[in-house]
């Protein structure tokens, strides 16, 4: 994993929700579980006292590890972008030598739905895009070979606010 990690505004809001919930949700959760299951006496045979200490250390650990993610971002909103070349943040219409055409979104590494068309901008698709200028032709090496794509047009566009946390607010 590189040092630095690109990320839209968007990407940084998951990760923030993520944190949020569970310090808030369910790491106490986890924590009143595992008082419970303490509290019934002999802690070496007691799988749910167990299984609640392993969870917390996940749940710790995971924390630790978004934590830190946060800490080495670089922020790039989409909008803001311009120029001629393909760069993060961009939205990017492709033809094959089929000629078929596909759409590819180069977000970060947090971001990825390959059924939505977000890639990674450290994926080989992407880094092969990236620099490209509508007409060009990106070469992706694939383990069936190499596919050539050519760039039909590309944009920066607004991301999709997130709609309300699923793990913090009841669906209504």
């Amino acid at each position: 994993m590189p040092l630095r990690n690109y990320l839209t505004p968007t990407g940084v809001e998951r990760i923030q929700r993520e944190v949020t919930w569970l310090q808030h949700t369910e790491r106490p959760r986890i924590v009143a579980e595992v008082s419970w299951a303490a509290s019934l006496g002999d802690r070496s045979e007691n799988a749910e006292y167990i299984y609640g200490k392993k969870r917390l250390r996940q749940i710790d650990g995971r924390i630790r590890h978004l934590v830190k993610q946060l800490s080495k971002l670089i922020v790039i909103d989409p909008v803001t972008q311009t120029g001629d070349k393909i760069s993060f943040g961009a939205t990017v219409v492709v033809e094959n030598e089929a000629g078929d055409e596909r759409v590819f979104k180069i977000y970060g590494q947090n971001e990825v739905d390959v059924e939505a068309g977000v890639i990674s901008w450290l994926s080989p698709v992407a880094k092969a895009l990236m620099g490209k200028e509508v007409g060009d032709e990106a070469v992706v090496k694939t383990p069936k070979g190499l596919k050539r794509y050519e760039v039909v047009a590309f944009k920066y566009e607004a991301q999709t606010p997130l709609g309300p946390n699923p793990w913090l607010e009841p669906s209504t």
